[in-house]
């Protein structure tokens, strides 16, 4: 049995400032291959005000990876920015799991939400 969806949107991204409080502020996108095959995911990110950016990243069979918006060693150069606005889109070779989570300093609160998904 395939578990999980080829297409992932998360329409509500945005990096937090770092905070000082009990969380410090981050966000991320959790992926989760339960498939044999190794997953190439290619990563969307959509704007209110400039052009789409894409890129690609693996995630290996049977494995999960979590990829934080403000690494470059997950996000390359389209690094999220603090405070703005946008949504990511994931597609993928094989069916897959996401989760987008964010931990919110401004609040003091984390929150995670699977996304809608085709």
């Amino acid at each position: 049995m395939d578990y999980g969806k080829k297409v992932w949107i998360f329409p509500d991204a945005e990096l937090p400032p770092v905070g000082v409080n009990a969380i410090p502020g981050h966000e991320s996108v959790i992926i989760t291959n339960v498939t044999d095959t190794d997953a190439v995911i290619k990563i969307t990110l959509l704007y209110a005000d400039k052009d789409p950016v894409s890129f690609t990243t693996t995630v290996n069979a049977k494995r999960v990876r979590c990829l934080r918006t403000n690494r470059e060693e997950d996000f390359g150069v389209y690094t999220a920015e603090f405070e703005q606005q946008y949504a990511i889109m994931l597609e993928s070779s094989v069916p897959v799991v996401a989760q987008y989570g964010r931990a919110e300093p401004r609040t003091v609160n984390f929150y995670t939400t699977p996304g809608y998904c085709e």
